[in-house]
């Protein structure tokens, strides 16, 4: 049964967010859900979900687009891992908590970019902070925040969370 969830939620987000986000954007930057949804997974499911969840994400998305495919897959599957560990950790994750995480994660994976890339003159690395990753975490932190809101007040996450550590 988690395959086929695993499944569905890998098939959604890759059309979403290569054709519907593009033309939904705030600030001028899309949200990057693959982080949000492998971050989520790797919190209430544990560390090889989250890794194996995140190479599948990474892998599916940077084939739509001017991503490399083998830095999309081992960023997220690293995401991943390292959400899992991080669930693993935590006794009690709050919406408050896991908004302020994914807002320094979505930060830290934003700023690959302008790393590996050659920017211009024009385009430092200040510029790159200010006008992508800060609105591009700012807006993954609400979107998974919200997301997991719904989840904390329609499932018993706690429940769930220890189920999958078993």
């Amino acid at each position: 049964m988690k395959t086929l969830i695993y499944g569905a939620i890998i098939l959604g987000i890759v059309p979403i967010q290569s054709v519907l986000l593009p033309h939904l954007t705030l600030w001028g930057v899309k949200p990057d859900l693959g982080v949000v949804a492998v971050c989520l997974i790797g919190l209430i499911n544990g560390e090889l979900d989250g890794l194996l969840v995140g190479i599948a994400v990474g892998w599916a998305l940077s084939l739509f687009s001017a991503q490399d495919v083998i830095t999309g897959a081992m960023l997220k599957g690293a995401l991943g891992f390292a959400a899992g560990l991080a669930g693993r950790h935590v006794v009690y994750l709050s919406p408050l908590v896991l908004v302020s995480g994914l807002l320094v994660v979505s930060c830290l994976v934003s700023l690959v970019t302008p790393f590996v890339l050659r920017l211009n003159s024009e385009q430092d690395l200040w510029w790159a902070i200010w006008n992508v990753a800060l609105p591009q975490a700012c807006l993954d932190a609400v979107i998974g925040g919200a997301i997991y809101w719904l989840m904390w007040s329609q499932f018993n996450i706690e429940q769930l969370m220890s189920e999958s550590r078993m």
